[in-house]
């Protein structure tokens, strides 16, 4: 349980940082409503957040208690 979780953090920390570059490019210019993509990119980030945060406890709960 604990090694499916350290991965699942892996992988959700790569997509928030790779969906976190891709915000920040599509950034529109001052005075410019955001687009589709922007909106769907704050969305997606946010969804990530939701996965990093339960799957890190998760593996570090799984570290801490395996040895007792």
């Amino acid at each position: 349980m604990q090694k499916i979780a350290t991965r699942v953090f892996i992988y959700a920390s790569v997509v928030f940082g790779v969906i976190g570059v891709l915000l920040v490019l599509t950034i529109p210019a001052d005075g410019q409503p955001n687009s589709d993509v922007n909106q769907l990119l704050s969305r997606l980030l946010m969804a990530t957040v939701f996965v990093i945060l339960p799957s890190f406890a998760l593996s570090v709960a799984g570290k801490y208690l395996s040895g007792k």
